[in-house]
């Protein structure tokens, strides 16, 4: 890590967002934000994606004031339908009833903010999942077997979720996992992060 810039943080308690950020190889920090990811009367799936990524990398810049701070949030949506972490399993299986043959986007927001000058950067990156047709009994040994209760959309595409997919694009695979890395990239490259 360049010594040019200050110390990063993940804003960020989830393992797979952890892993991510990782295969960059730089040294970080995790921190536990604490946000309200109620959705704004009338907000767009895009706009609260990226209002919460920011939230919480702000929400860490009390605990680390002198650091690159690293948020991110996903919204998965079917429709006009917002999908958000179901919590318990008849959401999910409402969820994944709702989504069967239908194509989901997941909108994923990355925001880097600098705790020691206040600059926001942010960038929103969507990616596409056609479910195929989903019978009940598919969608029950799924739920049995993956249990994907904190996941968007219940979808958890790194694991068994695949198994409900049909066909899958976007412009960085990552961003279905929840750490757009291209987009992160880009925004740590122009905070002076020396990257290969």
């Amino acid at each position: 890590m360049s010594a040019s810039h200050p110390p990063l943080v993940l804003a960020s308690t989830s393992p797979t967002r952890r892993e991510l950020l990782g295969r960059l190889g730089l040294p970080f920090d995790v921190h536990a934000p604490q946000v309200d990811e109620t959705p704004l009367p009338d907000e767009a799936p895009t706009a609260l994606a990226l209002r919460l990524a920011r939230a919480k990398a702000e929400a860490a810049a009390v605990t680390f004031p002198a650091h690159l701070i690293i948020g991110s949030d996903q919204v998965a949506v079917v429709g006009a339908r917002v999908l958000g972490k179901p919590g318990d399993r008849a959401r999910a299986a409402e969820q994944l009833a709702l989504s069967s043959g239908q194509v989901m986007v997941f909108q994923t927001a990355v925001c880097l903010f600098s705790s020691v000058t206040g600059q926001v950067a942010t960038r929103l990156v969507p990616f596409d999942v056609e479910l195929r047709r989903l019978s009940r009994v598919d969608i029950e040994r799924y739920l049995d077997r993956e249990q994907p209760f904190g996941c968007a959309g219940s979808l958890r595409s790194e694991g068994l979720g695949v198994t409900l997919c049909q066909r899958m694009s976007g412009d960085d695979p990552t961003a279905l996992l929840g750490l757009p890395l291209i987009a992160l990239c880009e925004l740590l490259r122009d905070q002076g992060v020396a990257l290969p």
